[in-house]
C-alpha cells in the first residue's frame, strides 16, 4: 500500500510539474506571437525614443498604437499571473484545492490508461 501511495504522490508531482511547464510554454508563446507583434508595431516609436527618451514619448507612443499596447499588456499580464501563481506555490505550498484537483486528474489519467495524452509523462515509469 505504501508503494502505491508513493507512486501516486510521484504521479501528482509529475502532473504539477507538467502544469508548470505548460504555463511557462503559454507565456513563451504569448511573447513570441503577441509580444513580437506589439514590438513590431512600435518600431517607428523606437527610433524616436532612441533620439530623445522621455516617459511622455513612451506614453504617447503606446496611446496612439493601441494594438501594440494591448499585445504588450496581455504579455505582461500573463507573465505576472504565472509568476504570482508559481511564487505562491513555492512560498506557501500548493493549496489543498489544487492538490485535490491534481489527485482527481491523476485518477482520471490512470483510468483512461495509455489512450490519455498525458499518460506516458505522468504514469509510465
Amino acid at each position: 500500500m505504501k508503494q502505491l501511495d508513493r507512486k501516486f504522490k510521484s504521479e501528482i508531482k509529475k502532473l504539477h510539474q507538467l502544469t508548470v511547464y505548460g504555463r511557462w510554454l503559454f507565456v513563451l508563446g504569448c511573447w513570441l506571437t503577441l509580444g513580437t507583434a506589439g514590438i513590431w508595431g512600435l518600431r517607428q516609436e523606437f527610433s524616436l525614443w532612441l533620439e530623445d527618451f522621455t516617459w511622455i514619448a513612451v506614453r504617447y507612443g503606446l496611446y496612439y498604437n493601441r494594438f501594440s499596447s494591448i499585445c504588450l499588456a496581455t504579455c505582461i499580464g500573463v507573465t505576472a499571473a504565472v509568476l504570482t501563481w508559481q511564487s505562491r506555490n513555492i512560498l506557501q505550498g500548493i493549496p489543498q484545492k489544487e492538490i485535490y484537483r491534481l489527485k482527481q486528474q491523476v485518477k482520471k489519467i490512470r483510468a483512461t490508461g495509455p489512450a490519455h495524452p498525458l499518460w506516458k509523462w505522468v504514469c509510465k515509469s
